[in-house]
């Protein structure tokens, strides 16, 4: 009894870093596009509409883009080969890794995103005339 239960412990390990991943990608939806940069000096009139406008902007760069699921694909290649040497059940390892890698390569494109979509605010903010600083 005790042995299925470690069993089972070990299957649904990748399973939950899987779930963890996703929710966490779709947590952070609005992250970086709602980034406020720093002005050095006064801020003018046109500070607000500009601003929205470039956070709508920087929102058009989505985290599930081509990069995350190549990425995505790329890791859970790699973590299905890996699971394949793991001591055990072939198939189950090989699923298990292609879920943990799938969901870390995916994960780290997809942050890579968010700064991205800091820049964006950052560069359009600078090209409407605001002194960006940070």
């Amino acid at each position: 009894m005790l042995r299925l239960k470690e069993n089972y412990k070990l299957k649904m390990r990748p399973i939950a870093l899987a779930a963890t991943a996703a929710f966490g990608l779709s947590a952070c939806a609005g992250s970086g596009a709602n980034y406020n940069p720093i002005i050095d000096g006064p801020i003018g009139a046109t500070y607000s509409a500009d601003l929205q406008g470039c956070q709508a902007l920087a929102k058009q760069r989505n985290y599930i883009n081509a990069d995350t699921k190549n990425d995505a694909l790329i890791g859970a290649a790699l973590g299905g080969i890996i699971g394949l040497f793991e001591p055990g059940d072939d198939a189950e390892n090989a699923l298990a890794g292609a879920l943990v890698g799938g969901a870390i390569g995916g994960a780290g494109t997809a942050f890579e995103a968010r700064g991205e979509r800091k820049d964006i605010v950052r560069n359009c903010m600078a090209g409407r005339g605001h002194n960006v600083v940070g």
